[in-house]
């Protein structure tokens, strides 16, 4: 097998939604976590795509997700909403989260959305790209339990906890998405590296002794970005997403604890409440604008704004096909064959 094949995105779509819908997932729920994962794979945000499907197929069969989940209104106060999702997948809550928030935006210019009790929801630059394709300023959060450690702490202590923020520019163009991790580096980026089988930078993670290593298997725990501010940063999102709708996942997990699970939280914004909507879109053009003519340093071809890459590897790969790692073909072929699933073609 080549190290690396290449696939069209509709072809992966179809292979995730027929991989997870077999696996016990609902149909339209398959369909929405296959959206979610190839979004994340068209943009170059691998560690985020289909390589994620076997986990989320182990976390189905132990009950970390479930596929009868059921939506329960926790409170509504004004423009702010709390759901519990009974496990529901992440990118089925957060979808919902986004209309919530959305509908509460258009009514009061503010909208959020809590969502407690779901799973891991991917890349999350996606939720807050719809809320941008529709005129409003998104923001997105999610947090979960131990994977990163604290500055000046050993061991895992915190999530890695992600932040997203999309924000609308004049005339249709493409949104401005930053999606950031509290880690040094995303879990999925070690997970990718594992399947490509690569070693990894120095600052990424480290091992059962504290130490940093170059080697993927070898990580116990990933690293806060820009040490003590990933840090303080993970733990308000904690604060936010867990603490405020009640369902603490961090402090349970210290002390010995089953951790509250995953938690979600999606804010939306409507420019119109601030007073003139067309004059702060025009801003922001004229913002983009002048970070586009910032003379870029030696060894860099051009100044991009947050999600800029996102968006130009989308087009190359909408082009080009979509490249998945073999250790990530193997693992899903392996999944296929015991869910009795067709192999596309191009990943045989």
């Amino acid at each position: 097998m080549a190290d690396i094949a290449t696939i069209a995105a509709d072809e992966l779509r179809r292979y995730s939604a027929d991989l997870l819908d077999k696996a016990g997932f609902g149909e339209a729920e398959a369909r929405e976590m296959a959206d979610l994962l190839v979004w994340a794979n068209q943009r170059g945000v691998d560690s985020h795509g289909v390589l994620r499907i076997p986990r989320y197929v182990e976390m189905l069969e132990t009950g970390l997700v479930r596929a009868d989940f059921a939506f329960r209104d926790v409170s509504r106060t004004g423009a702010v909403c709390v759901l519990d999702a009974g496990k529901a997948p992440g990118a089925t809550a957060m979808n919902r989260a986004v209309g919530e928030a959305a509908t509460l935006a258009a009514r009061f210019g503010i909208g959020w959305c809590a969502v407690r009790d779901t799973s891991h929801a991917g890349a999350i630059g996606y939720f807050v790209q719809q809320l941008a394709e529709r005129g409003l300023v998104g923001l997105a959060m999610t947090a979960s339990k131990p994977l990163m450690s604290y500055f000046g702490a050993k061991g895992e202590a915190l999530s890695t906890n992600p932040l997203a923020i999309g924000v609308p520019v004049p005339d249709g163009g493409r949104p401005v998405i930053l999606d950031m991790s509290m880690a040094a580096v995303a879990l999925g980026k070690i997970m990718a590296a594992k399947d490509a089988g690569r070693p990894i930078p120095i600052g990424w993670g480290v091992d059962a002794q504290g130490a940093d290593t170059t080697d993927p298997h070898a990580v116990t725990a990933v690293l806060p970005m820009a040490g003590a501010k990933g840090s303080g940063l993970s733990l308000m999102i904690e604060i936010l997403c867990s603490l405020l709708p009640g369902n603490p996942s961090i402090a349970p997990a210290l002390a010995g604890g089953d951790p509250g699970g995953f938690n979600g939280m999606v804010l939306a914004i409507d420019p119109a409440a601030f007073g003139d909507r067309d004059g702060f879109l025009a801003q922001v053009g004229v913002l983009v604008d002048a970070i586009h003519r910032l003379e870029p340093v030696p060894g860099v071809s051009r100044v991009l704004l947050p999600g800029e890459r996102g968006h130009e590897t989308e087009e190359a790969r909408g082009a080009g096909g979509i490249p998945v790692a073999a250790g990530t073909v193997k693992r899903l072929g392996e999944l296929a064959a015991r869910l009795g699933v067709s192999v596309p073609t191009a990943l045989q």
